[in-house]
């Protein structure tokens, strides 16, 4: 479960609670940091790729996982990286590569017994009023890509089709492409011609994260291998744009989402 705890700004002296971000394990279970409320936290003066992540332990399996650094942005506009207590060491994730022992099989759980039904139970009736179907969805209607105007107004037209409305710019640019905003959701539109990196996604994760939303990423030249592992571990949902204009889900996180 996440904690809060109070974290103040040693810009603008301003206190607020903190919360720690949780991150889904490979083994089903929650990862979530443990914060140190006894260490101040640290402003964030310039940035570097590898201080942005930290290495955790899960509690249920023990594997080790690199997930978002936290940090918490204040609105005077300094960004403040919140102490973790239980960090562990970068190189213990190389222990996941090791095989564990073949350990012998469970025996199948016992079948549930037979409750016999009374011979006076009355029959279930069903509900005088059942629930009604929902109507079907309007069909989508795509815009054909030519530009990359073109790209960012399928998406648009996608985006209001899922039912997103104040779609706009965003307003931090993001690695590559164009970054769309709407309530609730951070959209990265990539027209290029090479595939979505890694580090794209990556990115796309932390300002999401930063922002206390949701995040998808639209790609006309589809994704490298380890962007859609990263993605699928973060569950974020990836699309491949065709030149029809018609975004096809490329992951679980994209049909969900989709349907």
């Amino acid at each position: 479960m996440s904690e809060s705890v109070p974290v103040r700004c040693p810009a603008c002296r301003r206190e607020r609670f903190y919360t720690a971000p949780s991150y889904p394990c490979a083994c089903g279970a929650t990862v979530a940091p443990c914060l140190d409320p006894r260490t101040a936290p640290r402003t964030v003066a310039h940035r570097a790729w590898e201080e942005e992540w930290v290495t955790l332990s899960c509690p249920a399996c023990g594997r080790h996982g690199r997930w978002p650094r936290p940090e918490l942005g204040c609105p005077c506009g300094t960004v403040l990286w919140i102490p973790v207590s239980d960090v562990v060491d970068a190189s213990a994730s190389e222990q996941e590569r090791i095989p564990a022992p073949n350990t012998p099989p469970l025996p199948p759980p016992a079948p549930p017994a037979q409750v016999p039904t009374p011979a006076h139970a009355e029959p279930l009736v069903p509900a005088q009023n059942p629930p009604r179907p929902s109507p079907p969805r309007r069909p989508f209607h795509p815009v054909a890509i030519r530009t990359a105007r073109d790209a960012v107004t399928a998406t648009v037209r996608y985006l209001r089709w899922l039912g997103y409305r104040d779609i706009r710019r965003a307003d931090q640019r993001p690695t590559s492409g164009i970054g769309l905003s709407a309530r609730g959701l951070l959209a990265q539109v990539d027209p290029s011609a090479r595939p979505a990196s890694l580090r794209d996604v990556e990115c796309l994760w932390l300002t999401a994260m930063t922002d206390s939303t949701d995040c998808v990423y639209f790609s006309l030249a589809g994704y490298a291998p380890e962007a859609r592992a990263r993605a699928d571990s973060l569950t974020i949902p990836l699309f491949f744009l065709d030149l029809t204009g018609t975004p096809r889900p490329v992951n679980e996180a994209a049909d969900a989402l989709d349907a």
